[in-house]
C-alpha cells in the first residue's frame, strides 16, 4: 500500500523514470500515491553531464534523495547524485522488505481488508518495531509475545502471527525452554544425569541446529535452541523435552516444562 502522504525533505525514496527531458529527470514515487519529483539535470550525476540519457533510463528504478516539497505547486525536488551506493542499496532492500509485508498483510487480513484496518495496524507495527516487515519478523520468531505491547486484538495477532510463521524466513532464531528435573530416591542424581544427556540429544541434533542445555537453578535447566527457522527450533526444543520426559519417566522422576524461568521469589 502506498502512503497518500508528501514525503520529506532529507527522506531517500525508491521512484521509477518516467520521463527524461534535457533539463532533468521526472520519477514516479513508488511508496507514494499519485506524487511525482524532478531531478534536475545537475543532481542526476557528478560532474558534466552531456547527455541525461547516459545515466538514467525510462523504467530505470532509482533511489533518490528529498531535497524540497511544495506541496501548493505539487512539486517535489529530488536529487540521484546525492545518494552513496551503501544507502541505495539498504533502501532497495527495505522497500523490498516492505512490498513483502504488504503481500503478508494480505494474507493475514484477507484482500477485503478496509485501508482504516491497514493503516491501524500498520501504525502499530510501525510505531513497536519501525516497520511492517520487522513486525512480522519478530512475530516469526517471538509469536505473540512481541505483539503483547502493542494495542492490537487478539485477534489480529494472531492472524499476524501466524501468517509471519508461515512466510517469514529469518538468518536464524533463538528459542528458549525451561525444565524442572525432579527424580527421588537414591538414584536421583544418577537419573537427572541421564535425562539432561537425553535431553541434549545423544549426539544426535541436525548439523544446522544447535540445542543447548544449562543449569539454573535446582530443580530447573534451560534448554536453548538455535535453529534455521522457527518451526525447526519449536519441533527441537518439544523434542528435547520429550526425551528428557521419558528419561525421568524411567527412573519415577518428573520432567516439567515451562517458558519463563523461575525467579527467587516464586
Amino acid at each position: 500500500m502506498k502512503y497518500s502522504g508528501w514525503p520529506e525533505p532529507g527522506e531517500l525514496v525508491v521512484g521509477k523514470v518516467d520521463e527524461i527531458e534535457d533539463f532533468g529527470v521526472f520519477i514516479d514515487l513508488e511508496e507514494y500515491e499519485d506524487k511525482r519529483g524532478l531531478v534536475h539535470v545537475s543532481e542526476v550525476a557528478s560532474g558534466w553531464i552531456k547527455n541525461v540519457r547516459d545515466h538514467v533510463n525510462v523504467g530505470q528504478t532509482v533511489v533518490c534523495k528529498v531535497f524540497d516539497v511544495d506541496e501548493g505547486s505539487q512539486q517535489i525536488d529530488l536529487s540521484i547524485k546525492d545518494v552513496n551506493e551503501h544507502q541505495r542499496s539498504d533502501k532497495i532492500q527495505d522497500w523490498k522488505n516492505e512490498q513483502k509485508a504488504d503481500k503478508w498483510m494480505s494474507l493475514a487480513f484477507g484482500e477485503e481488508m478496509t485501508d482504516e484496518q491497514y493503516t491501524q495496524i500498520a501504525n502499530e507495527l510501525y510505531a513497536e518495531f519501525g516497520s511492517i516487515y520487522d513486525g512480522f519478523e519478530q512475530a516469526a520468531i517471538h509469536g505473540g509475545e512481541a505483539l503483547e505491547s502493542t494495542e492490537l486484538s487478539d485477534d489480529e495477532i494472531d492472524a499476524l502471527v501466524e501468517t509471519a510463521r508461515e512466510n517469514v524466513s529469518v538468518p536464524y532464531v533463538n528459542v528458549t525452554g525451561y525444565v524442572d528435573l525432579r527424580s527421588p530416591g537414591k538414584h536421583g542424581v544418577d537419573g537427572i544425569k541421564e535425562a539432561l544427556k537425553a535431553a541434549e540429544g545423544n549426539g544426535d541434533i541436525p548439523d544446522e541446529v544447535e540445542l543447548d542445555v544449562t543449569y539454573v537453578g535446582a530443580p530447573e535447566y534451560r534448554i536453548k535452541v538455535r535453529a534455521p527457522n522457527y518451526k525447526t527450533a519449536e519441533a527441537q526444543l518439544e523434542e528435547s523435552v520429550a526425551r528428557a520426559q521419558v528419561a525421568m519417566e524411567e527412573v519415577g522422576g518428573t520432567a516439567d516444562f515451562h517458558r519463563d524461568r523461575h525467579t527467587d521469589d516464586e
